[in-house]
């Protein structure tokens, strides 16, 4: 028999996390709610003076076995999972008594394997068996039984008893919903930790905390929320602090990743502007403010309304900067002083984020969805030539050419495919996205400088992939660049290698492609 509000005469509380429940407590006891509860959750009450039973006057057992065996009984799974309407013969028949309520969260295991010096034997201890076990049989009976996992709920539970004298069927679907959700994620750590550095198990249970629903999504037709991996993930986007401004939108979101991601692989202090998930300036300097003044210049015609990521604490002179000269939809960098807060506030629709300085953890892998599947891959994080590229030109790059190769190589990485990016002293002058052949995307980068007015003589060039002809050179040089990067492992790259060498050019092959699809 289903019941459209459901009422709660006796609850079940056994809880890792102790967080408000005395209050919760007490609030139950003062509508009239007989309180059973395990070992040390009982004595959390009963120091604060709330009258609570324990489960072992239920049973008729101790707990047992370290506490691993105290819940799993049939006066505890059947007073659970009891049918209102059709099972009260079978519980007079045994004395099982019904449990209209149950409070469980779980052991903290996510929390433990965390810890570096945490052993396997207390890993091991941290693997919760009745929590779970009671979760899904009150959530499977969630047209008689509420299910909470989350102190978040209590609260509204308590307030919903006070006013209506019981859960609505609405909230007990809810909050059962939640709860199937909170165990398959809490097995998904469980069963990462058993496949150890198997990056790819037979079976993928990603999990992720939804922290909370958009107005939408790429456009106004499609619904979108933002979720997240457990845990803070400082230096992220995902894990950052909202200082000001509207609510985020999905696009700002992307855009706002990409841009941070990038800035986070310069060591100099670095600035970064997207538009699209693409880079449209990028450039380096002393001084964050230098870096951003340079970043615009790049393009400040593609900088409108983009976004703005640096990798080091933005100051008054950088945010005067940028409400001057430029409309930017976020900012986002580790950290603001109050200088700078206080000038932002002056455009209180201006999203502003403080990331945090980031950990050596990483975010994981790369997702992408298909539509039966997903791909999985490592992230793409390889950023600077390292000592192992090869010049295979006669022309070796000088210092100057290394170091700006170094730059462009970095940011070739963040731009869509076919990718190449123009770049002099710390700074993209001109980047060609999303091509469909690789020689327009090098006719696009010199499209780009030289729309902004900026001179391509001895610049340098990084492409994403290998030259597939000899064409891509001669573009090049005609834009007078002379030194170039690339993957190499063309068909024709003795051809490409033949090309620089009658141009007098420089080139260094990588032996690495940065494809971003």
């Amino acid at each position: 028999m289903e019941h459209s509000i459901a009422p709660v005469r006796r609850a079940l509380i056994s809880v890792a996390d102790k967080t408000g429940l005395v209050d919760l407590a007490r609030g139950l006891c003062t509508a009239g709610i007989e309180l059973v509860s395990t070992g040390g959750s009982a004595a959390c009450l009963r120091a604060a003076k709330v009258p609570v039973r324990e489960v072992s006057e239920l049973t008729g057992l101790p707990e047992m076995l370290d506490g691993r065996v105290k819940t799993l009984h049939p006066f505890i799974h059947g007073g659970i999972l009891a049918r209102r309407g059709k099972d009260e013969a079978v519980l007079g028949q045994y004395g099982i008594e019904p449990i209209d309520l149950v409070v469980v969260n779980l052991y903290p295991f996510a929390q433990t394997v965390g810890r570096p010096e945490a052993q396997e034997e207390e890993i091991i201890e941290m693997i919760d068996i009745g929590g779970p076990a009671m979760i899904r049989a009150a959530a499977k009976n969630w047209v008689d039984v509420t299910v909470i996992t989350d102190p978040q709920d209590y609260a509204d539970v308590l307030a919903l008893i006070r006013t209506r004298g019981g859960i609505p069927r609405s909230e007990r679907r809810r909050l059962a919903a939640w709860a199937f959700a909170r165990t398959a994620a809490y097995d998904a750590v469980i069963a990462d930790w058993f496949s150890g550095a198997q990056t790819f198990p037979p079976v993928y249970a990603p999990r992720f905390e939804r922290l909370t629903e958009l107005r939408y999504g790429e456009n106004p037709h499609q619904r979108a929320a933002l979720y997240r991996l457990p845990g803070m993930h400082p230096g992220t986007v995902v894990g950052s602090r909202q200082l000001q401004g509207k609510p985020l939108s999905f696009n700002n979101l992307a855009d706002a990743d990409s841009a941070l991601n990038l800035a986070w692989s310069f060591e100099l202090p670095a600035c970064v502007i997207v538009k699209h998930q693409n880079p449209c300036g990028v450039a380096v300097g002393n001084q964050i403010c230098e870096a951003y003044e340079r970043a615009f210049a790049a393009d400040p015609m593609s900088a409108f309304g983009g976004v703005i990521a640096g990798n080091r604490e933005m100051d008054l002179d950088v945010v005067t900067r940028i409400l001057e000269g430029q409309f930017a939809e976020v900012i986002v960098a580790p950290s603001f002083t109050a200088a700078a807060r206080t000038k932002l506030a002056v455009k209180p629709n201006l999203r502003v984020l403080a990331c945090g300085e980031p950990n050596e953890a990483g975010t994981g892998p790369d997702f992408r969805r298909l539509s039966a599947g997903i791909l999985i891959q490592d992230a793409d994080r390889i950023t600077a030539l390292g000592t192992d590229v090869r010049v295979v030109t006669r022309r070796v790059p000088d210092a100057r050419e290394r170091r700006a190769l170094d730059f462009a190589w970095h940011i070739v990485q963040a731009v869509r495919s076919n990718a190449i990016v123009l770049a002099r002293d710390g700074m993209s002058i001109g980047i060609g996205a999303g091509q469909t052949s690789r020689v327009g995307a090098v006719r696009l980068a010199g499209v780009k400088a030289r729309e902004q007015g900026h001179e391509t003589q001895d610049a340098v060039l990084a492409s994403d992939g290998f030259f597939p002809f000899r064409d891509n050179v001669d573009e090049a040089f005609n834009l007078g660049v002379r030194a170039l990067v690339q993957p190499g492992g063309s068909r024709r790259d003795e051809e490409v290698i033949r090309a620089a060498d009658e141009l007098g050019m420089a080139m260094v092959f990588t032996g690495l492609r940065h494809f971003r699809h």
